[in-house]
């Protein structure tokens, strides 16, 4: 990790979970980690906690279904620090909302969210690591098991639906960087169960999630920093593109 040291990553859904996680062990690596949400209290602690590590925290306040708010994150970081080497798509929610009977408004929270801010942050990092000549950077989509199954859940089908997206998103990415002859890499991370604030967001129930968070031995948050670090830290010449992480005793 030791070449990251002093560059810039973005880590978007950074104040609590993956993202937080991810936010710690890139700062302890040197790196400069911009963290976004749309409340930034939590990620200003970090900046707090991590203030004695060898890299900083840079909290930004940013709604990832504004388009105006991202493109004003962007513009900030190149004119503040020179542009992104590293983008972490982490932020993501889901809604319980079936196919036949789910509100429209939680499918198009989900599609904002998980799809199209995703893309938008995608496009615009790539566009500062070319113009910056970061031919090294690094794209990371943290998807989801529910891209790659779907499970007899009514209320995570549409939920699956938008991390089918991102699966197909991330082969995407990694196509159109080869055909601008790019070396800048695309890794898709697949966690299954990971013990955070996700189902309780999800279920709106404390106890439907913490039910289901003691039904098996759940990875946690830092798995899935070790996997993203891991990923960042291979030669530049080795893309890590599919990583699928659940626990031993998950099933499906």
């Amino acid at each position: 990790m030791e070449r990251w040291a002093g560059r810039v990553a973005l880590v978007t859904g950074a104040s609590v979970g993956i993202g937080a996680a991810i936010v710690r062990q890139l700062v302890q690596n040197g790196m400069k980690v911009v963290g976004c949400s749309r409340n930034i209290d939590k990620i200003e602690a970090l900046k707090t906690e991590l203030s004695s590590s060898k890299g900083q925290v840079i909290p930004v306040r940013c709604d990832l279904k504004n388009e105006q708010d991202i493109m004003d994150m962007f513009t900030m970081i190149k004119r503040d620090l020179g542009g992104v080497d590293v983008c972490v798509n982490n932020a993501g929610l889901a809604h319980a909302a079936p196919l036949l009977s789910g509100e429209t408004k939680d499918w198009r929270e989900m599609v904002d969210v998980n799809i199209i801010g995703l893309t938008i942050c995608t496009r615009e990092a790539v566009k500062q690591m070319r113009e910056k000549g970061a031919n090294d950077g690094h794209v990371f989509l943290l998807n989801s098991m529910s891209g790659h199954r779907v499970i007899p859940s009514a209320n995570g089908h549409f939920y699956s639906a938008t991390k089918y997206a991102v699966t197909a998103l991330g082969e995407g990415i990694r196509h159109e960087l080869r055909e601008m002859k790019s070396q800048i890499r695309i890794t898709s991370i697949s966690p299954g169960l990971v013990e955070t604030e996700f189902a309780q967001r999800m279920q709106k129930s404390e106890e439907k999630a913490k039910a289901l968070y003691l039904s098996i031995k759940c990875l946690q948050a830092d798995d899935i920093a070790d996997a993203l670090v891991y990923a960042l830290s291979v030669p530049a010449h080795a893309q890590i593109h599919d990583i699928l992480l659940r626990p031993t005793d998950q099933v499906s």
